[in-house]
Parts: structure tokens; C-alpha cells; sequence
């Protein structure tokens, strides 16, 4: 199996999850934040879609410039306007591991702000740690929140205390 077609089997799994808990972002809470150091509600929620976009920037693209890019939080006005976002992320990343050549895997990306470079890795590192593991340490932090808000979880890995019993 080609690693773009194992990526995207697990993509789709994960995309799953992750818009069933987008999908009950409370708005009215976009500002809770559990500990003066945590992002907000609503950088966090902003932050786990614009993740599920990154296959461009880390896989199609050979580095990521911090100081050529913006990264001000999306602002959503509702959880439609979110999962729309979202959807268009899944969408493009998609498309992305469907048409991507298997040797852009094994070249290098560099993460800089200018002239400072903070790594160079192997696309398939980057595919993995920050398309991917990154993308779930984030949603676990989003499922914590939601947790806290007592908004009920849906299911991720199995059922939740939430889903037991339904």
C-alpha cells in the first residue's frame, strides 16, 4: 500500500471524530480557557480545523515561513460556518494524498521564520508528527474543554460516559 493511501484511510477515520466534536462547539463559550497559559475555546476549536488543512503546506510545499504567514484565528460565527470550513479542509486534503507522488514523501521540509530555520525533516516525519499527531494532541485538549463545559462527548476511540447506554 502506498503511504498516501494509508494516511488518507486514517485521515478519514480521524476527520470523522474530530467533526463530531466541532460539531458541538458551545459558541456562547469562545473565551473559557481552563488556565491563564491555555488558548481559549475558540483559538483551540480554530486552531484543530485549521490542522486538518495543513497537508498543502507540509506535504505539497517544501518549508513553512513563519514570517510570510498569517496566523490569526478563524473567526466563526457558528458551528456551520466552522464544519463548512472544515469540510473544505477535508476536502482539499483529499484530494491532496489521492494525487500526491509517493517521492515527495522522502524529500526534505524546512520550518523557519526567515533566516532562522527551527528544523528540517523528511515530508513522511512531517505527514505523521504535524498533519497528524499534532492534530490529535489538539483535539484530545478540545475533548478536555468540552469536558469542562460540560458539553456530552461523542464517541472518539469507543464510547464516552457520554454515549454509554444510547
Amino acid at each position: 500500500m502506498k503511504l498516501s493511501h494509508a494516511l488518507l484511510a486514517e485521515y478519514t477515520q480521524e476527520a470523522a471524530t474530530t467533526r463530531s466534536l466541532l460539531a458541538v462547539i458551545p459558541f456562547e463559550q469562545n473565551d473559557f480557557k481552563p488556565h491563564e497559559k491555555s488558548m481559549t475555546l475558540k483559538q483551540l476549536y480554530s486552531h484543530v480545523a485549521d490542522i486538518s488543512g495543513w497537508w498543502d503546506q507540509c506535504l505539497i510545499q517544501d518549508e513553512l515561513d513563519f514570517s510570510k504567514s498569517d496566523f490569526t484565528p478563524k473567526d466563526f460565527k457558528d458551528n456551520a460556518a466552522l464544519l463548512a470550513y472544515f469540510d473544505q479542509n477535508v476536502m482539499d486534503t483529499t484530494k491532496i494524498l489521492n494525487e500526491v507522488d509517493e517521492a515527495e514523501f522522502g524529500k526534505d521540509w524546512t520550518m523557519r521564520s526567515g533566516e532562522q530555520i527551527f528544523g528540517v525533516m523528511p515530508k513522511s516525519v512531517v505527514a505523521r508528527s504535524w498533519c497528524l499527531n499534532h492534530w490529535y494532541h489538539h483535539r484530545g485538549q478540545l475533548s478536555v474543554y468540552l469536558r469542562m463545559l460540560n458539553v456530552p462527548l461523542p464517541s472518539i476511540y469507543g464510547p464516552t460516559a457520554d454515549t454509554e447506554g444510547k
